[in-house]
């Protein structure tokens, strides 16, 4: 039928009716499987390829006896046989049973349509190699076209990409990739590409002969959790070990911040106008990195800022600071007055409680942060000037909340007087401001007023009473009696010793 064209067009002509035979025979068999449900699997793929090759050589002009065309169709089908033995007892039972490699699908394909592609080169040279046409459509630049199409360059890298990703699996769908100097989550591994999608929700659609040829940084092998750096700097004047710890306190209660492997604080270098500490500290899933990193940098804040540990202005700035807080003398008389309504306080004069108050630490706590934990040693008590915090217990393994407290409320003054560990955990449920009562202040002012002591020791004796369900009833008994005396005995010579008097 091409007789008439020129042999370069005809060559053409030829290339673009195989192409054109083999998706129409491709997609007729597509509306079979989705319409009607029929699969019909690899022997009808070889089906579209062999129709289209002889309908090309037909209508290119190359005429061969029945048998010929039998015996090469009959060739080319046999490669079905070929595949699925290589499917079976390659792919299945030695990569996937024996060494537990799975073989995705695209590989078993690309492996398959090499054999064929070989069995139709061998039935070419050998079945039809007295046709001198057939050589002329070999040697044509059609099928070079087709070839070369096929074969193209970074089509054919990103296949083999492919392969080495399916076979080594450095990462799977899931992990997380450091790719430059971007982080980004697997969402697909396909023949040609991988796609990740970042913390911002941007798809990126990567070649996987760029994957392979560059370092894989898997954040998730062999386990999901891995380290982050952060990086503070602070002023000279502060001790390494006095900003080590704070740094070490504010990651390791930060939300998000794995308890094992623990924090750990380097002083990495001396800067220009800081000194330089890195905070190395464990997550889970990269996928919260952003919110976990706040709050690590959230809480170093708060807790540099109680330490009196300042984050230094670059060496060329010039800070003007006016503060438009509330003068100190009055943070300090509202503090008076919340500590005068206080039972166990009562007993104190006004200038004691003004020393007391005076001499006690004023610290700011971030939303998240605990005041106090349950089952830490402690040897003082906290007035909450502004703002909330919540109070929760453990029981079975999970923490339960108990209580609310608000400005005004008071909380921790078993451990100021008597050093028991903490009962409970108080953590802020937003931004709070915190007047800390410590054990040195309290026995100054005990020493100048002894006669607080059996006070103290009697409402302690009571809360202890009441913890007990001791007073639940109205009547007194003469075992209530005896038992708040021993009691109270017992606070005595608790307070006596814990405050050394």
């Amino acid at each position: 039928m091409f007789e008439e064209f020129p042999a370069v067009e005809r060559d053409a002509l030829t290339a673009i009716v195989f192409v054109a035979v083999f998706l129409a025979a491709l997609g007729i068999g597509r509306v079979l499987k989705r319409r009607a449900g029929v699969r019909l699997g690899l022997a009808y793929r070889l089906f579209c390829l062999v129709a289209a090759f002889y309908t090309a050589i037909s209508l290119y002009g190359v005429h061969a006896p029945v048998r010929s065309h039998v015996g090469a169709a009959a060739i080319l089908l046999s490669t079905a046989v070929v595949v699925a033995l290589i499917n079976r007892y390659v792919w299945d039972l030695y990569f996937e049973r024996k060494r537990q490699t799975p073989i995705p699908q695209f590989l078993r394909e690309v492996v398959a349509g090499i054999i064929f592609l070989i069995v139709l080169l061998f039935v070419l040279s050998y079945g039809y190699h007295a046709e001198a046409q057939l050589k002329g459509l070999l040697a044509g630049s059609g099928v070079v076209a087709i070839i070369v199409g096929f074969a193209a360059q970074n089509l054919f890298a990103g296949i083999i990409g492919g392969i080495a990703i399916q076979i080594n699996r450095p990462y799977k769908v899931g992990d997380w990739l450091q790719v430059g100097d971007r982080f980004a989550e697997v969402m697909e591994i396909n023949w040609r590409s991988t796609r990740l999608r970042t913390n911002d929700a941007i798809y990126l659609d990567i070649p996987n002969n760029e994957m392979v040829s560059h370092a894989i940084v898997n954040l998730h092998y062999p386990t999901e959790v891995h380290a982050v750096r952060i990086r503070v700097g602070v002023e000279y004047k502060n001790p390494p070990n006095r900003v080590k710890d704070a740094l070490y306190r504010a990651a390791s209660t930060a939300e998000g911040v794995l308890p094992q492997p623990p924090v750990k604080v380097f002083l990495v270098d001396f800067g220009d106008s800081a000194v330089i500490y890195e905070i190395k500290f464990y997550i889970g899933s990269h996928s919260r990195i952003n919110e976990i990193n706040d709050a690590v940098r959230t809480n170093v804040w708060y807790e540099l800022k109680r330490q009196g540990i300042t984050i230094p202005f670059p060496i060329r700035t010039l800070q003007v600071e006016r503060k438009a807080a509330r003068p100190m003398h009055e943070e300090l008389r509202e503090a008076a007055a919340i500590l005068r309504g206080e039972p166990l306080f009562e007993c104190l004069s006004d200038d004691q409680l003004d020393h007391l108050v005076k001499e006690a630490r004023l610290n700011h706590f971030g939303r998240g942060e605990p005041v106090i934990e349950e089952g830490a040693a402690g040897d003082s008590m906290f007035v909450l000037l502004r703002g909330k915090a919540n109070v929760c217990v453990s029981k079975n393994g999970s923490s339960i909340q108990v209580a609310t407290l608000k400005a005004g409320d008071c909380f921790g003054e078993m451990s100021l007087l008597t050093g028991e560990r903490r009962i409970a955990t108080v953590r802020a449920d937003g931004d709070c401001y915190v007047m800390e009562i410590g054990k040195p202040v309290m026995a100054e002012v005990l020493r100048d007023a002894p006669d607080c002591l059996e006070r103290l020791s009697e409402l302690l004796a009571r809360r202890k009473m009441e913890t007990e369900g001791i007073l639940k009833e109205a009547s007194r008994t003469e075992e209530q009696a005896s038992r708040e005396r021993e009691y109270t005995a017992s606070f005595i010579r608790r307070l006596r010793a814990f405050f050394e008097l």
